[in-house]
This record gives C-alpha cells, sequence and structure tokens, in this order.
C-alpha cells in the first residue's frame, strides 16, 4: 500500500507544486477573511477545476465554516480534502461486467496517449492471470497498428490487426472471434484516435460499437474514455463529444504525471457523472493504476500518507 501511495505522491508532483501547493499554503492559522475566499477561488480556477466546480467547493466550504463555528483557515483543510473527494466517484467493484469474454472499446482522440494505455491494460490483465487478445482497430493510422503489434511482442499478447485504411470494425469483429475461440478472458479494442470534430469518424466509431454486440451480445463490456490529463479543461470539449457518440462508462487520465492540470478530474467527474476508473502516473506498464480518489486528494496537496 505504502509503494502504490508513492506513485500517486510522485505522479502528481507536477499538480501539487503548481497549483494545490500554493492552496494549501492558504490555511495557515490565520483568521478567515473575504480575502481568503478570493485567493482561495481564484487558485481553484488556476488548477482547472473549472468555474462551476470551483463555485461548489467555495459554497460547501462556506457553508461549513457557518455551521461549525470555523474561524481559523487551517481548519479548512480537512473539510476541503473530504468534500473534494466526494466529488469523485469511487471506481466501480466490478469494472467488467458480463458477458464473457469481455470487450473494451479504448476511445479518444489522436495523442492522447490510447494506444500505449490499451498495452498498458493489457500488461495489468495479463500480470493478473487473464488471457488478453488485442485489437488494433487504428486503421487510419498505421503506427497505431505497428505500435500496438510491437507491444504485443513485449507482451508476449496476440494482436488481431487489419490493414491500414480497413475496416475498423472488421477489426473488432474479428478480434472478438478470436477472443471467443481461443477462450480468452479480455479482448482489449484499440479504435482510432477520433477527431470529436470529424462527423465521419464519430460515425465509424458508433459503427464499431454495433458491431461488438453482434460479434457478442452484450459486448462492448466497457467502453473507456481515455483523456491527455495535460490538455485540462480542453479535455471537457473531447468528453462531450464522445458520450454523444457511445456510451461512455469509465475514465482514464492519461499522463497525470506530467500534468499540472490534474484539478480537471474533479471537472470531468461533474461533466461525465462517470467514475475515472485508471490514471496514469508514469511511462511504465506498472504505473497505470486503478484510481483511487483518497490517495488522488490527498497526494495533490502533501505528502502525508492518508488516514
Amino acid at each position: 500500500m505504502a509503494n502504490v501511495f508513492s506513485k500517486w505522491i510522485q505522479g502528481l508532483d507536477k499538480t501539487r507544486k503548481v497549483t494545490f501547493g500554493r492552496i494549501a499554503g492558504i490555511f495557515g492559522a490565520t483568521e478567515i477573511k473575504p480575502d481568503t475566499w478570493d485567493d482561495l477561488e481564484a487558485l481553484l480556477i488556476q488548477a482547472d477545476l473549472g468555474i462551476e466546480t470551483t463555485q461548489t467547493v467555495i459554497d460547501s466550504l462556506k457553508q461549513a465554516v457557518r455551521a461549525q463555528g470555523i474561524t481559523q483557515s487551517n481548519e479548512l483543510e480537512s473539510i476541503m480534502k473530504t468534500f473534494l473527494a466526494s466529488l469523485l466517484s469511487p471506481p466501480p467493484e466490478t469494472f467488467l461486467p458480463p458477458p464473457h469474454p469481455n470487450v473494451i472499446l479504448m476511445v479518444g482522440v489522436n495523442g492522447s496517449g490510447k494506444t500505449t494505455t490499451t498495452a498498458k491494460l493489457a500488461s495489468k490483465f495479463s500480470q493478473e492471470g487473464k488471457k488478453v487478445i488485442l485489437g488494433a482497430a487504428d486503421t487510419f493510422r498505421a503506427a497505431a497498428i505497428d505500435q500496438l503489434q510491437v507491444w504485443g511482442q513485449r507482451l508476449n499478447i496476440p494482436v488481431i490487426a487489419g490493414q491500414p485504411g480497413g475496416d475498423s470494425a472488421a477489426v473488432a469483429y474479428d478480434t472478438i472471434q478470436s477472443a471467443i475461440s481461443n477462450k480468452m478472458d479480455i479482448a482489449i479494442i484499440d479504435t482510432a484516435g477520433r477527431l470529436h470534430t470529424r462527423y465521419n469518424l464519430m460515425e465509424e466509431l458508433k459503427k464499431v460499437h454495433r458491431v461488438s454486440g453482434k460479434a457478442l451480445p452484450g459486448a462492448p463490456s466497457a467502453t473507456w474514455l481515455v483523456l491527455d490529463a495535460t490538455t485540462g479543461q480542453n479535455a471537457l470539449q473531447q468528453a462531450r463529444a464522445f458520450r454523444e457518440a457511445v456510451s461512455i462508462n469509465g475514465i482514464i487520465l492519461a499522463k497525470l504525471d506530467s500534468s499540472a492540470k490534474g484539478g480537471m478530474a474533479f471537472a470531468i467527474q461533474r461533466e461525465l457523472n462517470t467514475p475515472i476508473v485508471f490514471a496514469g502516473l508514469g511511462e511504465k506498464p506498472e504505473d497505470l493504476v486503478a484510481f483511487d480518489r483518497e490517495a488522488f486528494v490527498e497526494g495533490i496537496f502533501n505528502n502525508r500518507n492518508p488516514g
């Protein structure tokens, strides 16, 4: 557990130093004044929580101050941490509901880290003893097919791939059929890095989703949206577009270790009401970790072990 927490501390270093560390600096042994709220509001917006989420946090803290008779700003820190954690949904107890084999569609825009995250997920599930197969359905980008095949060889995980420019839905169908016939536990399908402004590509994504259900009734078990944490509030626009195209039931925050904008996690949660299931805290496969809302909140403020 200590090792997992140290990953969060290390992975959130930029977010903590650039933004939330300054917020923690407000919580000194001083009297709460109007300026306290103004400073806190400005820093929360800078931390990429977004205006609406920031207002929700400020209103909640003011209510706690009135209800509990708090006068010193250092008493606000624990209240704020608890409230911020409450804004994040706990990951579901079962990541992957039936049918079996589980089918995961990975969606997201170009450059979000989707293909690399797909490989890291495959490695994680394989390490847990699951039989995994990958589908390189990003046929719009030959490099994505090559990248996933290289990962497959490195991890000793089979990869089903089509021709560049081919039918991505056909690759998804073949991957699922191969998963069934070879008694695999999980099929992870890397879809094309959809530009959310491109109508035809979103329609293709819908087709991949439909064809998955034809290959295996009830599939996909999960559709996970990979968002680049370094893009901050810009990720919200992407999230909205993908939610309209397909049903998203999980968020993966990639490149969280490279971002000073970790506060976007709260805005994304508010916007989608969808749990963050994994976070990328480094470049190695083992640096993709299950999202822990308490460790996340503690990690963006300081180095103390939670609880």
